[in-house]
């Protein structure tokens, strides 16, 4: 069992992973978080996570985890003191054989149930207990607020690299004002809840996974002030290469890198050459990702 609050599942949580998919020969692999998270039930947070409830569902199952724990917090849970928690949930319910967490895990009442009180339990409760001890990229120790900040930022490169993956957006494709496909160039909507943490306002560089298929994208993030004065965030992504209808599909878009921000036009024409340039600017920019990926495929 992995424990921890996994908002982003960056490479530290990755880690973590690890060690529990490495024994699922012999055990389950179960990840164990809390919902809501701690600091949105205490108020410490705006609710707005780096991945979504969905979204975890998602790729933990991808990833390989037999059993997604999403444990209840509420008053009464979150008052529970930290040996009962152990002995009742972890040991009890659970029967947990090991439990890999990090060096800042907190869990029972006041959160001072940490990882030393689970390896002092641990023989008298049959598990074992791994302290992963944090990853640091470019000399900073990765953690959710790190991420958060530089999704804040839109530096979506050095997300990529602290989640050892593209920043994710889930979710069902619907239908929009059909403007893109009147300019010429069909988008696919996706409308984040409330609960999505967005990098700023603007167009980026991006992938769009349907199923088993992965296409080149660009997509706008905002609210198309252009074409309607409702603040509705929306993702909505042009793809290359791709001609049909996902209408209710779901997909997953991953921003990659900052491309501009958005901004009203003055008109739809002046809109529309924006958008040419921008897709053509993508595609010079997928051509040369393509290009790095094979020359690090060579170089392995």
């Amino acid at each position: 069992m992995a424990l921890g609050k996994f908002d982003g599942i960056h490479i530290g949580h990755r880690r973590l992973l690890e060690e529990i998919l490495s024994r699922s020969h012999s055990l389950a692999a179960c990840v164990f978080t809390f919902d809501p998270p701690p600091a949105v039930l205490f108020g410490c947070s705006d609710g707005r996570e780096l991945t979504t409830r969905e979204e975890k569902r998602l790729l933990f199952a991808r990833m390989g985890v037999d059993i997604l724990i999403e444990f209840p917090m509420n008053p009464v849970t979150a008052a529970m003191a930290p040996e009962t928690f152990a002995r009742d949930i972890l040991a009890g319910q659970m029967q947990a054989r090991f439990l890999a967490a990090g060096t800042d895990l907190s869990f029972g009442a006041r959160g001072v149930g940490d990882a030393a009180l689970l390896r002092r339990m641990g023989p008298e409760l049959g598990f074992d207990v791994k302290t992963i001890d944090k990853v640091c990229v470019d000399g900073e120790e990765v953690s959710s607020t790190l991420v958060r900040a530089r999704v804040e930022a839109g530096d979506m490169e050095s997300v990529e690299r602290l989640l050892g993956m593209p920043y994710l957006i889930a979710g069902e494709v619907v239908r929009g004002r059909q403007v893109g496909r009147t300019l010429g160039f069909p988008t696919v909507n996706v409308l984040p809840g409330e609960d999505k943490l967005l990098p700023p306002n603007g167009v980026y560089f991006s992938q769009v996974r349907c199923g088993e298929k992965l296409y080149r994208a660009i997509s706008n993030v905002g609210c198309k002030p252009t074409v309607t004065d409702e603040r509705v965030m929306g993702v909505e992504s042009y793809l290359y290469d791709f001609a049909g209808d996902l209408y209710g599909k779901q997909v997953e878009v991953s921003l990659r890198s900052f491309r501009r921000p958005e901004r009203r036009f003055d008109s739809l024409e002046a809109l529309r050459r924006q958008l040419e340039d921008d897709i053509a600017a993508g595609a010079r920019w997928h051509s040369m990702e393509e290009g790095h990926s094979m020359e690090e495929e060579h170089s392995k």
